[in-house]
């Protein structure tokens, strides 16, 4: 992606803004930070919403104060960024890992219904790539169980699934702002959303030691403060978001359009789902070579995410869980994903299109496409 396109834009006002914070040296916890909270959590439709310092501590906050925590089991899938699974392991409680649907790659609910024990406390969808996951069979298999449902939407800002945008769903859900996602800061940031106005209350006693007044302490929490030049930056970039997501929807199509009836893999969303395209990836049989080819002609790739959870060696040792991966095992092996951001051209589109294509299926009539070399 290119950070440099989506700053220049704003760069003077930004500026602006982070000198006035610096004139006044209120630089936490202030003026911005309290209405990015209101902004944001109006935007997901949300009751109630705790901007914080990354996307884990959002999960790990989520989910404790959702009342998960030793003793508990919390499902989630294999197939994410580790991270969605250290913020189970530090709410101290055991993943138990599931697989992914083919089309999107998100959780499976049939596999989740089948990792419900008796010791089942929270259920982790990923909204993956800007896909939402299926959460009505979700939300339907935790009314049934009593469990709780915390959304891990990291990839998600303006997604929607069916009418109602991701982070409105559960019981809670959880948002990253690094600077990579779709609404990124220059650094890192976090946001809860809670339905509950006590599991909001919660985490918000967590994001700052627990403090109530300046010298009391009603729990033992964390320094999870989100700091006034994120909050600002974070205000600006929000205003845009939607247009960022049409412009990234718009990309997408073309992508997918370009790709019909080739050999190149692309992940396809629910019709009641609107993604929003954080990454686009593809699945192609040699996704080594490919990513070889494609860095010759000038073309970033990424991988997301090679190493599925249940293979990571951070869990060897600590109590989890683990469900068949058929998906996710075939998948890990294959995806690559492509450039994917607002300001793509028509032009860098078809290059990369073209060039993936060049290498899937060598002679295929492809549309014509540029000599641009960088996308």
């Amino acid at each position: 992606m290119d950070l440099k396109a989506a700053f220049a834009p704003i760069r003077d006002e930004v500026l602006r803004e982070f000198a006035d914070i610096l004139d006044r040296m209120h630089l936490m916890l202030g003026p911005n930070a309290e209405a990015f909270e209101r902004e944001f959590t109006a935007y997901c439709g949300a009751p109630h919403g705790v901007a914080v310092s990354n996307g884990t501590d959002a999960l790990y906050a989520a989910l404790v104060a959702c009342g998960v925590g030793p003793g508990h089991e919390v499902i989630a899938p294999s197939h994410t960024f580790f991270a969605t699974i250290e913020a189970i392991v530090h709410a101290g409680a055991v993943p138990v890992l599931v697989d992914v649907e083919p089309d999107t790659l998100t959780m499976d609910p049939t596999e989740a219904r089948a990792a419900v024990t008796d010791a089942t406390r929270a259920i982790v969808p990923v909204h993956l790539y800007g896909h939402p996951a299926d959460m009505d069979p979700i939300l339907e298999l935790a009314r049934e169980h009593d469990l709780r449902v915390v959304e891990d939407a990291a990839q998600a800002h303006g997604a929607f699934y069916k009418d109602r945008r991701c982070g409105n769903l559960g019981d809670a859900a959880s948002f990253s702002f690094y600077f990579t996602k779709n609404l990124g800061a220059v650094g890192e940031a976090g946001f809860v959303t809670a339905k509950d106005p006590a599991v909001a209350e919660k985490v918000r006693l967590l994001r700052h030691h627990g403090h109530t007044s300046k010298f009391e302490h009603e729990i033992v929490g964390h320094n999870f403060r989100i700091d006034e030049l994120q909050a600002a930056f974070l205000r600006i970039r929000l205003r845009d978001l939607d247009h960022a997501l049409d412009r990234r929807r718009a990309n997408a199509a073309r992508y997918t359009e370009l790709f019909a009836g080739s050999d190149v893999r692309v992940l396809h969303s629910r019709p009641d789902s609107t993604p929003v395209h954080h990454l686009y990836p593809v699945r192609v049989s040699d996704r080594d070579g490919l990513i070889a080819y494609l860095s010759e002609w000038g073309i970033g790739t990424g991988i997301h995410y090679p190493i599925p959870a249940h293979r990571q060696r951070a869990l060897l040792g600590r109590p989890h869980r683990c469900h068949s991966m058929t998906v996710t095992e075939a998948a890990v092996g294959e995806i690559v994903s492509l450039p994917m951001y607002p300001e793509l051209s028509e032009d860098q589109i078809h290059y990369v299109a073209k060039r993936v294509l060049d290498f899937v299926e060598p002679g295929r009539d492809a549309a014509s496409a540029p000599t641009q070399q960088s996308a």
